[in-house]
């Protein structure tokens, strides 16, 4: 019985569930404010490939 009380009154390993609970909180927030940018860099990288492709490099062709 004393192990079992032993046991139930420990900590330790309620800090290492804190730290796995704050990382997840971190991992998600980064995900979360990562999305809209990714799309967004998409778009724009988009835009600058058709604005190259209207270039013409060079002398025009006769």
């Amino acid at each position: 019985m004393a192990k079992l009380m032993c046991f139930i009154k420990d900590e330790q390993g309620a800090i290492t569930v804190d730290w796995v609970v704050l990382t997840a909180a971190v991992i998600g927030l980064g995900m979360i404010v990562l999305v809209p940018i990714a799309y967004s860099t998409d778009s724009s990288s988009g835009q600058v490939s058709n604005n190259i492709k209207d270039v013409t490099v060079g002398y025009p062709s006769p």
